[in-house]
C-alpha cells in the first residue's frame, strides 16, 4: 500500500463525518480536545467580563454601578469559572489533543468516555451560564461555605445550581483524569520507557493521579450539602451535631491540591517549550520527576493552611505551617533546572519565550507571597484581606496562564498549520504583563492596609480610593492585551500563510506528523530510542509516512493503536478502539436530566433519569467484545502481540483500578467526615444512637463476604473454560448482593434514628447508601457478566469482564465491612 491510498484508507476508519451527524457522535481525541479548549477560552472570556465589572465596582468609593446582591454572583461566578470551567478544562483539553500525537499514539484510551466527559463539561457549564444570566447564580463565594450557603440563608436555587453543576463538571474532571493516566502508562510508541517520556507527559500523569485523589472529597461535600438543603439531613447543622468546619475541610481537601493541579500542566509546558527555545536539553530530567512526585504528596498535606484563623490547634498549626513552607522546595528545583536549562543553552527571544520570561517574574513573586501566607502570624493578619487575592492571582495567573500563552503560540502551527502574524503577539504580551502587573502588584497595598475581600463598597475615608482605581486601570489594560491575543489567533487561523512542518525544529513526537495533524496522527507507529526521536532520527516523519513502522496496515476497519508495558515500553498487546457514537451524548443528556430533576425538586422524577443512565451504561458496554477469540496478530515489523481484549492488563482493568481508586477516595472522605463529627462536632454524643439490628448486620457482613467468595469463584471457574458452571456461580454471587441491599435497609429502618434528627443517623445512613450502592454495582456486574457469558463474548482468552466484575464484588465485600464497622463500633465500645 502506497503512502496516499494508506492515508486515505485510515482517514476512512479514523475521520468523523461532515456536517452536525459527526459533530454529535465524534469522538476523536483531537475534535474533542478543540472543543475543550474553545470552550474553555469561551468560558474565560465570561469570566473575565465578570472582572471587569468587578473592577467597575470597586474603582471608586460608595459606587451604586451594581448592588450588593448582584456583586455576590459576580465574584463567585468569577471564582468558579476560572477554577472549574477554565483552568481545569483547558489543560484537560490540550492534554486530550497533545497527548497522543506526543506519545506515539493514534488516540486515547477510552475515546467514549472523553466525548462523554466533553458533553458533561459543557452541559454542567451551560448550567452554571443559564443561571447567571437568570439572575439565580451561586452568591456564597466559589468556596460556598457553610453556613452561609445552607437552606436557611441561601434559600433560593443559587447555592444548588453550584453544588449540582459543578459535581456535573466534576464528572467530567474525574473521567479526563482516568483517561489521561491510562493513556500515559499504556498508549505509548513501542520503546518509550518511562525514563524516555516526555517531561510534559509526566506532568499531567502525575496531575491526573492528584485529580483522581483530590476531585472525590469536593464531590462528596457537594452531595451532602444537597442532601442538607434537599432533605434537611443536618451535616454541616452545629444545632443537630453538625459542623460548617466539614465543609471547610472537605473543600480544602480539594481545594488545595486543586492550586497544583492546575500549576503543573502549566509547568509541563514550560518544561517542553524552554528547552525548545533555549536550543539545548532539559537540564535534571529526573530530578524535575522527583520533584513532581514530592510537590504531589506534599500538595495533599497542605489543605488546613487556608484554615489557620478557624481556631485550629497549636500543634497543628505548627505542623501545617511548615508543610506550607517545605512546598516551595520542589517547586524552586523546577525553577533553577529552568534557568541552568537557559543558562546552558542558546535561548531565542521568540514570543512563546516572551510569555515564559513573564512568567518567570509573575509566579516568583506569587511563591515569595505564598511563603509569607504560610507563616501563622501573617496569615492571621492578611487572611480574608486582598493581599490574599493579590497572592491567588500572582500565583494562578503566573503559574497557568503565562505558559498557556507560551504554548498557545508553540503549539498553534500544529492545530492550524499556519504561522502566525508578527509583531501583533508581542504587543498583546506587553499590554497582559503590564495590565495584570498594576492590577494585582497594588491589591498587595490594599490588602495590608486592611481592605477585606469580597466586599461590594467602601467609603472614600478609607485610603483605598487610588489604588483602587489603579487596579481597576490595569485590569482593563490586560483586557485589551486578551482582546488583541484572540484578534491575533484568529488572523492566524484565517489569513496566516501556511507553517512549514516543525517550525521550532522541535525533537518530540508531535512534529512527526502533518500539520493539522490528520485523524489518525500517524501512518505507523515508531520505535522510540531516546527522549527526542525526531533529534536521534531527522527522517522519523517520512519513514513513518511511508508506513515502515508498526501497524502501517488496515485490517477489518479496526482503530488499532499499540499497548505496551508500563515501564519498560515493550510492546504489550493491540488495542482496538470503538468508533464513533451518539452513546457519549445521550448518556450525557440523560445525566444531565438527573441534575436538572435534583435542581428543580423533582426528587421521584431523578429516578427515571437515574434508571436511564444505568440502562445506556448496559448499552455501553455490551456493544464492545467478540464472540470468538482472534489469537496473535501481526504488527509490522516482522513481530505478532495479541489484542486487548485477549490480553492482562488491557486499557479497561486499568481503567476499573484507577475508578475504584478515586471511589475509594470517596468513602475514606466519607468516613473522615463521620469520624470528624464523632470528635469536634459540637452536641454529640448524640441523643439517640444505633439501636438493635445486630441480626441483620450480621446477614450483611456474611453475605458481602460470600458475595466477594462467589464472585472469585466465578472468576476462576471462567479461566478454566467452566462457563456454563461460571454462569451458576455468578448467579448466587447476584443473590448474595440483594441480601446485602435488604439488610443495609434492615439496618436503616429498624435500627437508626430519622436522618434530620442529628448529624449521627444522617451520617450513619449516608454510609448504608453508600456501601448498598456499591452492592447494587456488583449486583449489575454480575447480572451482566452472566449475560455475557451466556451471548458468547467471555472465554478462557477473553475473561477480562469476569476480572472486573470480581474487582467490584470484591470492593462492594469490603466496603460493606467497614460500613458495619462504622455502624456498630462506637455502640460497642461505649
Amino acid at each position: 500500500m502506497n503512502t496516499l491510498h494508506r492515508h486515505r484508507a485510515l482517514t476512512a476508519i479514523w475521520g468523523t463525518p461532515k456536517g452536525w451527524r459527526g459533530t454529535i457522535s465524534s469522538v476523536n481525541h483531537s475534535d474533542i480536545g478543540r472543543r475543550f479548549i474553545l470552550a474553555a477560552f469561551a468560558f474565560f472570556a465570561i469570566g473575565g467580563v465578570l472582572a471587569m465589572l468587578i473592577r467597575a465596582q470597586l474603582a471608586t468609593p460608595d459606587s451604586a454601578f451594581v448592588g450588593p446582591a448582584i456583586y455576590n454572583q459576580l465574584f463567585t461566578m468569577h471564582g468558579s469559572i476560572m477554577m472549574f470551567l477554565f483552568a481545569i478544562p483547558m489543560f484537560e483539553g490540550l492534554a486530550l489533543y497533545m497527548l497522543p500525537k506526543m506519545l506515539g499514539s493514534r488516540d486515547m484510551a477510552f475515546p467514549r468516555l472523553s466525548a462523554y466527559g466533553w458533553w458533561c463539561y459543557l452541559f454542567g457549564g451551560t448550567i452554571l451560564i443559564a443561571a447567571l444570566a437568570f439572575g439565580v447564580a451561586p452568591d456564597g463565594g466559589w468556596f460556598m461555605y457553610t453556613p452561609l450557603s445552607s437552606k436557611a440563608y441561601t434559600p433560593g436555587i443559587n447555592a444548588d445550581v453550584w453544588l449540582l453543576g459543578i459535581t456535573f463538571v466534576e464528572i467530567s474532571a474525574v473521567a479526563a483524569a482516568i483517561e489521561i493516566t491510562v493513556s500515559i502508562l499504556k498508549l505509548r510508541a513501542p520503546g518509550m520507557r518511562l525514563d524516555r517520556m516526555p517531561l510534559f507527559a509526566w506532568y499531567l500523569l502525575i496531575t491526573a493521579l492528584m485529580m483522581i485523589a483530590a476531585f472525590p472529597p469536593l464531590i462528596l461535600g457537594s452531595i451532602l450539602l444537597e442532601v442538607e438543603r434537599a432533605f434537611d439531613w443536618p451535616f454541616f447543622d452545629a444545632a443537630r451535631g453538625g459542623s460548617a468546619l466539614l465543609w471547610q475541610h472537605l473543600f480544602w481537601l480539594f481545594g488545595h491540591p486543586e492550586v497544583y493541579i492546575i500549576f503543573l500542566p502549566a509547568a509541563g509546558v514550560v518544561s517542553t517549550v524552554l528547552p525548545v527555545m533555549a536550543r539545548a536539553e532539559i537540564l535534571g530530567y529526573g530530578w524535575i520527576v522527583a520533584a513532581l512526585l514530592a510537590l504531589a504528596f506534599l500538595s495533599f498535606g497542605l489543605w488546613v493552611h487556608h484554615m489557620f484563623t478557624t481556631g485550629i490547634p497549636h500543634m497543628a498549626l505548627g505542623f501545617f505551617s511548615a508543610a506550607s513552607a517545605l512546598v516551595a522546595v520542589p517547586t524552586a528545583i523546577q525553577i533553577f533546572a529552568w534557568i541552568g536549562t537557559l543558562w546552558s543553552g542558546r535561548p531565542e527571544c521568540k514570543l512563546p519565550m516572551l510569555y515564559l520570561l513573564g512568567f518567570f517574574l509573575v509566579f516568583v513573586l506569587g511563591g515569595m507571597t505564598g511563603v509569607m501566607l504560610a507563616m501563622v502570624p501573617f496569615d492571621w493578619q492578611a487572611h480574608d484581606s486582598y493581599f490574599v487575592v493579590a497572592h491567588l492571582h500572582y500565583v494562578l495567573v503566573g503559574g497557568f496562564i503565562f505558559p498557556m500563552l507560551a504554548g498557545a503560540y508553540y503549539w498553534l502551527p500544529h492545530f492550524t498549520g499556519r504561522a502566525r502574524v508578527p509583531r501583533l503577539g508581542e504587543a498583546a504580551f506587553w499590554l497582559i504583563l503590564v495590565g495584570f502587573n498594576i492590577t494585582f502588584f497594588l491589591m498587595h497595598l490594599t490588602g495590608l492596609l486592611g481592605m477585606p475581600r469580597r466586599i461590594y463598597s467602601y467609603t472614600d475615608d478609607m485610603g483605598w480610593t487610588w489604588l483602587n482605581l489603579l487596579s481597576s486601570v490595569g485590569s482593563f489594560i490586560m483586557a485589551f492585551g486578551f482582546a488583541l491575543f484572540a484578534i491575533d489567533v484568529l488572523l492566524q487561523i484565517f489569513l496566516a500563510r501556511r507553517s512549514r512542518r516543525n517550525p521550532w525544529g522541535a525533537g518530540t513526537l508531535e512534529w512527526a506528523m502533518p500539520i493539522p495533524a490528520t485523524a489518525y496522527n500517524i501512518a505507523s507507529l515508531p520505535q522510540v530510542e531516546g527522549r527526542e526521536p525526531l533529534r536521534d532520527d531527522p527522517e522519523l516523519a517520512l519513514k513513518l509516512a511511508r508506513g515502515e513502522g508498526y501497524l502501517a496496515e488496515i485490517r477489518h476497519g479496526w482503530r488499532e493503536t499499540m499497548a505496551v508495558d508500563t515501564t519498560s515500553g515493550a510492546i504489550d498487546h493491540v488495542i482496538i478502539l470503538p468508533g464513533n457514537s451518539r452513546l457519549p451524548l445521550i448518556t450525557a443528556v440523560v445525566t444531565g436530566g438527573f441534575f436538572l430533576s435534583l435542581l428543580f425538586g423533582y426528587y421521584w422524577f431523578a429516578l427515571l433519569p437515574l434508571a436511564g443512565v444505568t440502562a445506556l451504561a448496559w448499552r455501553w458496554l455490551w456493544v464492545l467484545g467478540a464472540r470468538s477469540d482472534v489469537g496473535m496478530v501481526s504488527i509490522g515489523c516482522g513481530q505478532t502481540a495479541p489484542i486487548h481484549r485477549e490480553a492482562g492488563g488491557a486499557p479497561g482493568w486499568w481503567g476499573s483500578s484507577l475508578l475504584l481508586v478515586a471511589d475509594g477516595t470517596f468513602f475514606t472522605s466519607l468516613v473522615f467526615g463521620y469520624a470528624f463529627l464523632w470528635v469536634i462536632a459540637p452536641n454529640w454524643p448524640p441523643p439517640a444512637q444505633m439501636d438493635g439490628g445486630v441480626l441483620p448486620g450480621m446477614i450483611a457482613a456474611v453475605a458481602a463476604l460470600g458475595g466477594t467468595i462467589l464472585a472469585y469463584r466465578a472468576h476462576t471457574t471462567v479461566r478454566t473454560g467452566a462457563l456454563a458452571a461460571a454462569k451458576r456461580v455468578v448467579l448466587l454471587a447476584g443473590g448474595a448482593q440483594v441480601i446485602v441491599i435488604a439488610a443495609l435497609i434492615a439496618i436503616g429502618v429498624t435500627a437508626l434514628p430519622l436522618p434530620t434528627s442529628h448529624a449521627y443517623a444522617a451520617a450513619s445512613w449516608a454510609l448504608i447508601i453508600y456501601a448498598g450502592f456499591h452492592a447494587f454495582l456488583a449486583l449489575f456486574g454480575a447480572a451482566f457478566l452472566h449475560a455475557r457469558i451466556g451471548a458468547g463474548y467471555v472465554s478462557v482468552a477473553r475473561s477480562q469482564e469476569a476480572t472486573i466484575a470480581q474487582m467490584f464484588a470484591a470492593y462492594a465485600g469490603a466496603v460493606t465491612i467497614l460500613v458495619l464497622l462504622c455502624l456498630f463500633l462506637p455502640e460497642m465500645l461505649a
